[in-house]
């Protein structure tokens, strides 16, 4: 759609990793100074990550969202005092049935969100320090996660083996398709999360608290869990180090996350309407 027919936006839910955050999970200023704008220009803005609630309360503070947010794909949406908007947890049988496929994978760490924690088995694994870094804190150290079964948020695949995670995302949506939502967030996690945890139900279910029709919304992403938002926002745009099959679902494409992309996007496409 062409910038002259697309209505203004009123609403913009971005991605953070790999979109407003670079690749230490820092926040440039320039990207802060841009929704910094979008805010003073009456543009409601919030976030949609696969990421916990815990690991968001930094870039929440430092942006100044004073929204609802949506953590775990939007499986979980959290008002600003910490209650919650919208709470959907994994199904156990899935639970049960996706442990049981992850877990004899040698090269494949598998994590578990429930309680507010980030729970694993094996503290040694090579991804567990670039998450950490990511998240903010340490993981809880479990011999079993047979406790957690019926409250579990997000169940996580890591691997360095992207190749491994697309051919274990093909067989868990045949698997559990269906009963939950299986995506890659990044090439190296492929997250399990409930069924009615999509970016694009959050972007809906935001729209409506704020009363703004979803032709006036906008989604920026970069990951394999951000078309679903894509598919409902009325303008949508893929960062540039997105891959090919994400771009493809965007109207438009901005500059990579290392570029200030997430800024130029707001500075470009929305800021001027």
């Amino acid at each position: 759609m062409s910038g002259e027919g697309r209505p203004a936006i009123q609403f913009l839910l971005s991605d953070m990793d790999g979109t407003l955050l670079l690749p230490d999970h820092s926040l440039s200023q320039r990207t802060i100074a841009a929704v910094r704008a979008l805010r003073e220009a009456g543009v409601f803005f919030s976030l949609a990550t696969g990421r916990p609630p815990r690991a968001m309360l930094q870039q929440i503070e430092a942006l100044g969202v004073d929204l609802p947010t949506a953590a775990f794909n939007g499986g979980t949406i959290v008002n600003p005092d910490g209650s919650f908007l919208v709470r959907h947890h994994v199904p156990e049988e899935v639970v049960v049935s996706t442990l049981a496929l992850l877990s004899p994978q040698p090269e494949v760490e598998v994590w578990v969100f429930a309680d507010g924690e980030w729970l694993l088995r094996n503290p040694r694994g090579p991804m567990v320090p670039r998450e950490q870094h990511g998240l903010g804190y340490p993981p809880v150290v479990v011999e079993s996660f047979e406790d957690y079964l019926p409250r579990i948020d997000k169940i996580v695949a890591a691997s360095a083996d992207t190749e491994l995670l697309v051919e274990l995302e093909a067989r868990l949506l045949e698997q559990v398709g269906g009963q939950a939502q299986v995506s890659r967030s990044q090439p190296v996690y492929l997250d399990v999360t409930a069924l009615q945890a999509n970016k694009g139900q959050a972007l809906m279910t935001l729209a409506e608290f704020l009363g703004v029709p979803l032709e006036r919304t906008a989604a920026l992403g970069d990951g394999g869990n951000d078309p679903a938002m894509f598919q409902q926002a009325g303008l949508s745009i893929a960062m540039g180090q997105a891959e090919a099959a994400v771009k493809r679902q965007a109207d438009l494409v901005t500059g990579s996350n290392v570029a200030d992309g997430a800024a130029e996007a707001i500075e470009r496409f929305i800021l001027p309407r």
